[in-house]
């Protein structure tokens, strides 16, 4: 596929489902696109960011939120545009969201005292929803990876907080046709993760997450990895001992500001280095 046509394909949008999502069919709220944060999401799509200089290898992003919100250009695009300068073609998924009643707003008490309890009884209908967007996802981008000029045995999945939830959940319930070749998991948020039992199939594992995270996410990080080592799966491990929470594009003048560098670096000398 030459530049010219890269062109035409960066940044399309692309639908998940011909008509309304299964399982929100009833949703009639409009989505809200708040300054780089999007509410209420209820037609999944797709974003593609294609690089000047493919190489070969894809990563869907699912950005955080506490599936109340999308962070959809800081946890979002800008990773996407990061990629793309080292040759990776991304995605952004847009997944289905939580609608909060604007009468009886809550989200932002809660996370403000933390009661996650009542946020994961709230999620729950919609976590699984977002996985099934996700899976949607993997499997477009597998069956059309050549149009984007990815080895479709190169497409992996990354995403932060909720969106690590979502990251997740997907390896742990991903058949053969969407399977991501592997995995990148941000202080994921583990209560609301659907499923436990590690691929039996060859899935690397990235994580990373900061021992400082303000809603205590870094135990969850380790107890991941220690799966995927007990597993016998590859997995590398970044706990940053500054960052907090939310730390993917942020400048912060701390090492949590170079996740994005050792990720990259891990695809391409460790997991798909050139022969």
């Amino acid at each position: 596929m030459g530049l010219a046509i890269n062109c035409c394909l960066a940044q399309k949008i692309i639908p998940l489902y011909p008509g309304k999502a299964p399982g929100s069919e009833s949703w009639l709220w409009k989505e809200q696109n708040l300054g780089g944060y999007l509410k209420d999401v209820t037609e999944p799509t797709l974003t593609a960011f294609i690089p000047d200089n493919p190489n070969g290898i894809g990563v869907i992003i699912a950005p955080g939120g506490g599936f109340h919100f999308l962070v959809y250009e800081l946890e979002g695009t800008a990773v996407a545009k990061k990629l793309n300068e080292r040759g990776i073609t991304a995605f952004v998924l847009k997944y289905r969201l939580v609608h909060e009643d604007p009468a009886h707003p809550y989200y932002s008490q809660i996370m403000k005292e933390k009661n996650l309890k009542f946020l994961d009884s709230v999620n729950a209908p919609v976590v699984r929803l977002a996985l099934q967007d996700a899976l949607t996802a993997m499997k477009y981008v597998r069956q059309n990876a050549r149009d984007y000029n990815i080895d479709p045995n190169k497409l992996g999945f990354m995403g932060s907080s909720a969106g690590g939830t979502v990251a997740m959940s997907l390896a742990y319930n991903a058949t053969e046709e969407n399977r991501p070749n592997f995995v990148a998991s941000l202080y994921a948020y583990g209560s609301a993760v659907i499923g436990s039992k590690v691929p039996t199939v060859d899935t690397p594992i990235f994580i990373a997450t900061a021992s400082d995270d303000e809603f205590g996410f870094a135990s969850y990080s380790v107890q991941t990895y220690s799966k995927w080592i007990e597993a016998k799966q590859p997995a590398e491990l970044h706990m940053y001992q500054k960052g907090g929470h939310g730390f993917v594009m942020k400048k912060q003048n701390l090492p949590a500001d170079n996740y994005l560098d050792r990720f990259t670096d891990w695809l391409l000398l460790e997991i798909y280095p050139k022969r």
